[in-house]
């Protein structure tokens, strides 16, 4: 449990007054639609209260604790037990306790090229990513593994499928604002149809964005080519598309998310902290 943590909120919430209110969830970052529906939840609830997040979206609350101190340190022990990952209390009774300083300080640890040279292969934070092959946008056949000593956003999507078209705009924003960056490299790989079809629907929509070609040829093709010459069932790597995985400089994953994302930006800070601290 992340005792200093805790004591820094608890901290903020007896003696400092904050910017965000407590009703203004969109102020939430990462939180989903059912993280949100979830601290509706909680501002209805009794004190003492607590609610607490994780970077990616994870979350927990409890309320009617015995104390403002014993409902944080049950709500913090719980986020972490829940999701394998440090979280940080952003409310606390009637007080938003956030703490952007010591969110930013979440993200990692990323394993050294040693540890990830152990790591096993798969899709969980801490594994090394499956070896796509893909053609980039030039037509230039290459592997995922050639992009390592970059970040990689790797986006799996398709034209046909509305939640990926919302997400698009969302997409194109997090693109212009990486710019030219040569640490952060973001793969879109198109599933369930041609290259073509996916970049004909992105022209007319006029977006940007660097749609690498998976090699799925048509609607009725599930699988995904690995280096090696094998391949891995679509539905393996996303449950349901859209699906996200950001990868440090070793390839190992460090996010995932199933599904869409509403506010790629708020990403940026993981982004930029795995191309400083990652690949050692």
């Amino acid at each position: 449990m992340y005792l200093p943590l805790l004591l820094t909120a608890l901290l903020f919430a007896s003696t400092a007054a904050t910017a965000a209110s407590l009703n203004d969830i969109e102020a939430i970052p990462h939180l989903d639609r059912t993280g949100k529906e979830a601290y509706r939840d909680f501002l209805a609830a009794e004190r003492h209260r607590a609610f607490a997040i994780a970077p990616g979206g994870a979350w927990t609350w409890n309320g009617n604790g015995s104390s403002a101190e014993s409902v944080a340190e049950d709500t913090l022990q719980t986020c972490e037990f829940d999701n394998g990952h440090a979280c940080i209390l952003y409310a606390l009774d009637d007080k938003v306790v956030f703490d952007k300083k010591a969110w930013s300080g979440l993200w990692g640890p990323y394993p050294d090229r040693s540890a990830a040279d152990r790591a096993n292969t798969g899709l969980k934070r801490g594994e090394r990513f499956y070896d796509l092959a893909f053609k980039d946008p030039q037509g230039k056949a290459m592997k995922l593994s050639d992009l390592r000593g970059k970040v990689v956003v790797l986006h799996f999507w398709g034209s046909w499928c509305p939640p990926c078209r919302r997400e698009m705009p969302e997409m194109q924003q997090l693109h212009r604002q990486l710019g030219d960056s040569s640490e952060i490299k973001m793969v879109l790989l198109q599933v369930r149809e041609d290259i073509g079809t996916a970049r004909k629907w992105a022209r007319q929509q006029r977006l940007q964005l660097p749609l690498f070609d998976s090699g799925v040829s048509k609607k009725a093709n599930d699988s995904l080519p690995l280096a090696n010459g094998k391949s891995i069932h679509d539905r393996y790597i996303a449950e349901v598309f859209p699906t996200t995985y950001i990868l440090d400089k070793h390839g190992i994953v460090v996010f995932a998310n199933v599904g869409a994302i509403s506010r790629w930006s708020e990403y940026l800070p993981l982004l930029h902290d795995a191309a400083a601290r990652s690949g050692k």
